[in-house]
């Protein structure tokens, strides 16, 4: 697969098979993707993959925290500025919007979008976790490498026949998966991801999000 390929055929999978994963596999994707960029090869990156009976584990702890506190935990970062101004909040409607379309559910039925939004935290039935934290000494640069590597994961995936779906979500419940990973005092959670095989016949998966033309960030100078 070029790498053109992978970029383009990435996207945020909702659905996943129930089909497991050769644990090899993810160890290379993931020793691979240390090439991403670092600035001063500090690679800040933290990596827990979790499978099997852990996850068993997990699911349980999640399905009792998020009836608990559906609304998560003390923050520790927010995932969006608070303040989201034109073009950003529009991006994120529209694609939230051409989410719940796509899954049939309209907006008055809060109900069913809460539901659909707790799915989340099953991974959206994913047999393999990741997560990623951090120093909390750490910058935006470092927390930019964060990306950086993350990207170059789900793009080797891509050339795996893998699938993901990046998942900031869970930084809404830093407490409950910091015990769980048992994470040192010094380091936070950023973020987590589904890992598995795309279920073609998903309603969420038909959702193509999507992406504004060169023009509308981009300034070219000089040429």
């Amino acid at each position: 697969m070029k790498v053109s390929q992978a970029v383009d055929t990435r996207k945020s999978v909702r659905g996943f098979l129930p089909k497991p994963i050769d644990p090899d596999t993810i160890r290379r994707v993931l020793a691979a993707a240390a090439r991403a960029p670092s600035g001063g090869n500090l690679q800040p990156w933290h990596i827990h993959v979790v499978g099997g009976e852990a996850m068993d584990r997990l699911m349980g702890i999640m399905r009792q925290r998020v009836a608990e506190a559906p609304g998560g935990e003390e923050r520790e970062y927010d995932i969006y500025p608070r303040e989201l101004v034109s073009p950003y909040r529009d991006r994120r409607f529209e694609v939230g919007e051409a989410l719940y379309h796509s899954l049939g559910i309209p907006r008055e039925d809060k109900q069913r979008r809460l539901a659909q939004f707790a799915n989340n935290f099953a991974f959206f039935g994913a047999p393999l976790a990741l997560f990623c934290s951090v120093d909390r000494r750490m910058g935006p640069p470092q927390w930019s490498d964060l990306g950086m590597y993350l990207q170059t994961v789900m793009l080797l995936l891509r050339e795996e026949g893998l699938d993901s779906c990046a998942q900031e979500c869970w930084a809404i419940y830093p407490q409950t998966i910091g015990d769980f990973l048992s994470l040192p005092p010094e380091r936070m959670l950023f973020t987590g991801m589904a890992i598995g095989y795309e279920d073609p016949e998903a309603p969420a998966n038909q959702l193509r999000a999507p992406r504004a033309p060169l023009e509308a960030f981009t300034e070219f100078m000089g040429i």
